[in-house]
């Protein structure tokens, strides 16, 4: 029958492509330690596909609303297949969800102008893109996102809230939010955003300040260029990776560059134990400036890769609160659907060989921060950063 020719081969396919490995891009990001995981069936370690060519002949042929929507069906059963897996940091994304993320990554996009992450079960709004409408209409750092226009986002990962999230320009996104204990309603117009990824300032002491905001396509190219104009004739720097979901891991590679001439960035293992050591790249553009870097709990994945490495490197004090604790690695496996399966293939190590998995990076001094709100605003410097404990303890360690 056509119907389930056309959704058993898409279930065939999925399964095809998780085996067999099609190229694809390492990511790196924080995704929700809550997922909702669906049961799958099979026998003798393989998918049980006469069971599932009998569910969908069964409800083609028996199911009272005949008009059935099969690229919903088709996308509901990819996504149990990767549910199945009861792998957090796995996912399948539609067509849609795929090119939102995509244009995310590239730093341009139709939506609010937010960062999210996960703590509990819901994404987190870790930080505004600076003059945004999430900004302005008073959506804060530290709200949890319960809903998008009606739509939960219970257990879904940074990816899939954030394409909920955005939509035409114009239209607008009503948002559930959870701050302090309280529901709270606001409604947000979607605009088109240019994302920075990077973001400076000299501070007070001559230190200079950048604050990477994720690792996307032009994070190494926006700090090599603060680095190689402002590094000059400063006492010291501070770089902020606080709230920082992560990204590509290649672009955390070029920043650990940045700061570091020579040696092993990190290290990558796959389920059949090969190891695969991947050194410092980029441009070495500030190779012996004094460096604090701040890291909190929503530092995540290729954040910690960066905050962990030069660590290791001796080339950083960390400051801050412990990691996330995301230590694996997802490639992207495009769909001839045009969707994606966002799959767990590796887990990264230290130059050192320790793992973060679970546990996080800790930093030399832990110094925690009453509220998120109170985090200095770089794009906002002139209203200076008085209630931020840990960037003023960074300067402190700088002699500022």
């Amino acid at each position: 029958m056509r119907g389930v020719g056309a959704l058993v081969a898409a279930l065939l396919l999925v399964v095809g492509l998780a085996v067999g490995g099609a190229g694809g891009v390492y990511l790196e990001q924080a995704h929700p330690d809550w997922f909702p995981l669906l049961a799958r069936s099979g026998a003798g370690g393989q998918v049980n596909q006469a069971a599932l060519n009998q569910a969908v002949h069964t409800i083609e042929t028996q199911y009272y609303n005949s008009r059935l929507d099969y690229t919903k069906l088709s996308d509901n059963s990819i996504a149990g297949l990767i549910a199945g897996l009861n792998d957090p940091f796995s996912a399948y994304l539609t067509p849609a969800e795929f090119q939102s993320t995509q244009r995310a990554y590239a730093g341009q996009y139709t939506g609010i102008g937010v960062y999210v992450s996960f703590r509990g079960q819901y994404p987190q709004i870790t930080g505004l893109i600076p003059a945004a409408p999430a900004a302005k209409s008073g959506v804060k750092p530290g709200d949890s996102i319960l809903s998008v226009d009606g739509r939960s986002l219970k257990g879904l990962s940074p990816d899939l809230a954030s394409a909920r999230i955005q939509g035409p320009v114009g239209s607008v996104a009503h948002l559930v939010l959870q701050r302090a204990g309280t529901t709270v309603k606001i409604d947000v117009h979607r605009e088109h955003i240019t994302a920075p990824f990077v973001l400076g300032t000299t501070l007070p002491g001559s230190i200079l300040y950048a604050r990477i905001f994720s690792f996307g396509t032009g994070t190494a190219d926006q700090l090599v260029a603060l680095l190689q104009k402002g590094v000059s004739g400063k006492k010291g720097m501070v770089l902020d990776l606080r709230g920082n979901p992560g990204g590509f891991i290649d672009a955390a590679q070029a920043v650990i560059g940045a700061f570091v001439g020579s040696g092993e960035a990190f290290e990558l293992r796959d389920r059949a134990g090969h190891v695969e050591r991947d050194n410092v790249s980029g441009t070495h553009a500030a190779l012996s400036i004094p460096l604090v870097v701040l890291v909190d709990k929503d530092s995540a994945s290729a954040s910690e890769i960066v905050a962990g490495s030069l660590h290791v490197h001796g080339r950083a004090t960390l400051l801050g609160a412990t990691t996330f604790g995301k230590g694996s690695v997802q490639e992207d496996f495009p769909l001839s659907n045009g969707g994606d399966l966002h799959l767990t293939i590796k887990h990264w190590f230290l130059p050192d060989g320790s793992s973060v998995q679970g546990v996080g990076v800790k930093p030399d001094h832990a110094v925690a921060l009453a509220n998120p709100a109170d985090e200095f605003e770089v794009s906002d410097a002139a209203a200076g950063f008085a209630r931020d404990a840990q960037l003023k303890a960074a300067l402190k360690l700088l002699g500022a």
